[in-house]
């Protein structure tokens, strides 16, 4: 076999690394599951989505036609969004597994070059994410028989795929081998993927308002479709709602975004994996850019300004410890670092002024009455999902972290109980997130402090007129004065809720991976769920449809920001009553979602207290 061929095979199929990964992997019954769940996911959505869009037993080949482009572009979003929930998961074992410094004390001594140790651990991880991928091909290729679904749009949509799947990679496979991250990171990463989806759909909504996007009607695409894939999908499925830039129209970089969005994000893609890719092999045998400082004698001007010690010092200054010691642990340990005190009052700062200044522009007439209430809603959504987030991982890792590295062993040889264990849990992570939570409830209090007292003098933009479609009108609030309090009932619950389940699935579970995977899936089904329930009975229903609306923190705060549209059977009532009982069935409904989550809070807690030995007996020694 020539040489050069020889190099190339042991770049990609027969890399050892890669290998080893494959056929690892191929044996865990989890990777059977994870596939055959997908495949059925995508199989049930399209035959749900060729039923409901299919008008009758009579349809004409129009109508089929139209079926089966419908089908297709709901299919497609959907495994966009698969592939970028999965592909983290996947790629979190490059994180955890290989940012171990004996794992890649192991790799270093064998004869593989530096560009075979990179490629081995990409193209071994990403071959899961892309079989996976293509394993649908048959399913996507059975919507032509309905017509209305060109080849074209079949192969953008996986090219679009593949190139996100291919990104997250290689972004993995850069923090595993820069030695920057571990498993604890693991959380950090998939959070840095959704947030990023998420900002820039954010984006490119408040640029299409505003009229700058592409299209008579600056309604098109922007800057920012080219730069997320869902977008980019869009542009590709949706060229009349959302249209692109004519051929030649623009020059340059900016002409290529504007005019082919998915050619363009699956271009950026391949070359920032290639990039990171190049950058990880020039880091990969010189210890990664992770150095090694000398211990300071004493602490630091900035960490004393924290009340922090040096890194050497055994003593510290005494504390005092709360009643549960458990609960004080959780509260004030996580606070040990200067990494996480900066993380937390950042978050927390940021969001108080970003709000200040949210109201101070819209007070002096920057933003108008609709960029305002979409920036409120749009951010108190971004920090209740990241408090969210931050949640399960930490009530995920909470007590699978103890049983991997020793230290629950040593507090079940304490007279400290099962019960006064858990409940330390709980009790401890919700009040070191109480801060957290406090930052989306200020962002809807000072809105709605600035309508209740009009404006401070420019009663115009603390309230509009809404008419009524059957006659008659009535001034709303621009954003419900009591919003934030209704948010702060029934989110503390919900959080709590989030909290014990993290906490059951940590108890359960050998690792922290499949803990925080585990809890990840169950918070977001339910509460999607509850929120989808919320939002279509919220429009529906006249007075328990706002009720039904406080099951979800995002069908709540939708409801709340925009009351005419999400309540509109309840609002639109001849006078202002309709508005004043949407508000009152809010408050009902908000104070009974959060006696129903702290029920399933106590109920939680009980079983596991119940179950605490069997449980811990069950795993003991695992790692």
């Amino acid at each position: 076999m020539p040489i050069f061929l020889r190099w190339l095979l042991r770049l990609g199929p027969a890399n050892p690394i890669a290998v080893r990964l494959v056929q690892n992997a191929s044996r865990r019954s989890k990777h059977l599951y994870v596939r055959s769940a997908y495949l059925a996911v995508l199989i049930l959505v399209l035959l749900w989505a060729m039923l409901a869009n299919s008008p009758g037993s009579n349809v004409s080949y129009r109508e089929l036609a139209s079926a089966g482009a419908t089908s297709f572009a709901l299919i497609a979003y959907l495994q966009v969004g698969l592939i970028c929930v999965i592909a983290p998961v996947f790629m979190a074992g490059a994180i955890a597994q290989e940012a171990n410094p004996k794992t890649w004390d192991i790799i270093l001594t064998t004869p593989m070059s530096k560009l075979e140790i990179v490629l081995g651990n990409l193209f071994g991880r990403l071959f899961f994410v892309l079989a996976l991928l293509f394993a649908s091909l048959p399913l996507f290729a059975l919507t032509q028989f309905f017509g209305g679904v060109p080849g074209k749009s079949i192969i953008n949509a996986y090219i679009v795929s593949a190139g996100a799947a291919t990104l997250v990679g290689a972004i993995a496979i850069a923090l595993s081998v820069s030695r920057l991250a571990g498993q604890r990171a693991v959380f950090t990463f998939y959070v840095s993927v959704v947030t990023y989806i998420a900002t820039t759909i954010a984006i490119d909504a408040w640029l299409r308002t505003r009229g700058m996007g592409m299209g008579s009607n600056g309604d098109g695409v922007t800057v920012f479709t080219a730069l997320n894939p869902f977008l980019a999908i869009r542009a590709q499925l949706s060229p009349t709602t959302y249209p692109s830039a004519d051929p030649g129209a623009y020059s340059g970089i900016a002409g290529f975004m504007l005019s082919s969005p998915a050619a363009a994000w699956s271009t950026f893609s391949i070359l920032i994996s290639v990039f990171l890719a190049g950058f990880s092999t020039l880091t990969v045998r010189s210890g990664g850019l992770k150095r090694v400082t000398q211990n300071a004698t004493s602490a630091p001007w900035y960490r004393k300004m924290f009340g922090l010690t040096g890194a050497d010092e055994e003593h510290r200054p005494p504390r005092t410890v709360w009643s549960n010691p458990i609960a004080w642990r959780e509260a004030a340990a996580r606070n040990a670092t200067l990494g996480r005190m900066l993380a937390r009052w950042s978050f927390v700062s940021l969001g108080a002024l970003t709000a200040l200044v949210v109201v101070i522009l819209y007070h002096t007439g920057t933003l108008n009455t609709n960029d305002f209430r979409f920036i409120i809603k749009s951010l108190v959504f971004t920090e209740v999902f990241l408090i969210s987030l931050v949640a399960l991982n930490m009530a995920a890792t909470a007590v699978a972290g103890e049983r991997e590295d020793g230290t629950l062993d040593l507090i079940l040889t304490t007279p400290i109980t099962p019960k006064l264990y858990l409940s330390g849990k709980m009790r401890g992570l919700v009040a070191y997130l109480l801060p957290l939570i406090a930052v989306p409830v200020f962002t809807l209090l000072v809105a709605g402090l600035y309508a209740m007292f009009g404006g401070f003098g420019k009663k115009e933009l603390a309230q509009y007129t809404h008419k009524v479609p059957g006659g008659g009108s009535f001034d709303v609030p621009v954003i419900i004065p009591e919003a934030g309090i209704v948010l702060a009932v029934m989110l503390v619950p919900f959080i709590a809720f989030c909290v014990m389940i993290g906490l059951h699935w940590s108890l359960k579970s050998k690792g922290t991976l499949s803990a925080v995977v585990g809890t990840v899936a169950v918070v977001f089904i339910s509460a999607g769920i509850l929120g989808m329930c919320g939002w279509a009975s919220a429009s529906d229903m006249p007075v328990i449809g706002p009720a039904l609306a406080a099951l979800s923190p995002a069908s709540l705060i939708d409801a709340m920001v925009s009351p005419v549209e999400r309540l509109d059977e309840t609002v639109n009532q001849p006078g202002e009553e309709g508005l004043v009982v949407a508000r009152m069935a809010m408050g009902i409904g908000a104070v009974v979602s959060a006696g129903i989550y702290i029920a399933i809070v106590y109920g939680v807690l009980t079983a596991m207290v119940r179950n605490f030995d069997f449980t811990v007996r069950k795993l003991a020694g695992t790692k």
